[in-house]
């Protein structure tokens, strides 16, 4: 079937993506890097509460999950959520992402071998701008119950 111009699509132009300003450029590093930081914190925050942290940005098919930790017999997912105040982090997480994390959660006990399945708690953990961290335990499974 022709288009006129063959079908190979030889005489297509590729189209250079828009260029990055390095402004949005330094954003970008920065915004990573206050996540990391931020994440760093709140795995020392919870090692301290007597949590063993296993993985730290562990990423599946289904998504990343930040922190997983075992208190016990229990699996601790983990995400954590940087902004100026906690209330402005919570709102950061939403449905579609907590489902994410929840699908994710059962890939990462799938490939680890955790059958039947262990126990499992989602918490939410905030850093303010300050970074001081507060950590809201079961802080989404309710909405999926």
């Amino acid at each position: 079937m022709g288009y006129g111009r063959g079908s190979d699509f030889a005489w297509a132009q590729p189209v250079a993506p828009k260029p990055v300003s390095a402004a949005r450029r330094t954003r970008g590093r920065l915004a990573h890097l206050a996540g990391t930081l931020a994440e760093d914190g709140v795995a020392r925050h919870l090692e301290g509460r007597g949590m063993t942290v296993l993985a730290r940005r562990w990423r599946g098919k289904a998504g990343e999950i930040d922190l997983i930790c075992q208190a016990g017999q229990c699996l601790i997912f983990v995400e954590v959520k940087q902004s100026a105040t906690h209330g402005e982090a919570a709102q950061r997480l939403g449905a579609a992402q907590q489902g994410r994390i929840m699908r994710a959660a059962l890939e990462y006990c799938e490939k680890e071998g955790h059958a039947p399945l262990p126990e499992m708690r989602f918490d939410a953990a905030l850093v303010d701008g300050q970074g001081r961290i507060e950590v809201l335990e079961r802080a989404f499974e309710e909405a999926f119950a």
